[in-house]
């Protein structure tokens, strides 16, 4: 079992950072989301993202949902890390 919650958290750590990686590169506007690797990282963050998009639209352009997704992220890690005692 315990093997299974580390691959977990592995598996979130990488996801956190994906997301990071995701949400610096919103801020420059001349990245085309169409062409590789940008595409790949869309594929793999807008799904969850979307998820809290619907709970926090956007205000003034301004998108606050990522903040929600990392704190949900975050929150999950901790708790699992805390089953096994890592932390």
């Amino acid at each position: 079992m315990e093997i299974i919650l580390q691959t977990v958290l592995s598996f979130i750590s990488i996801y956190l950072a994906l997301l990071f990686i995701r949400v610096l590169l919103t801020w420059f506007p001349n990245v085309n989301w169409s062409s590789q690797p940008f595409a790949a990282l869309s594929q793999v963050t807008d799904p969850y993202l979307n998820v809290f998009r619907s709970i926090i639209p956007p205000v003034s352009g301004m998108d606050f949902s990522p903040m929600l997704a990392f704190l949900v992220l975050s929150l999950l890690q901790r708790t699992l890390a805390s089953a096994i005692g890592v932390f």
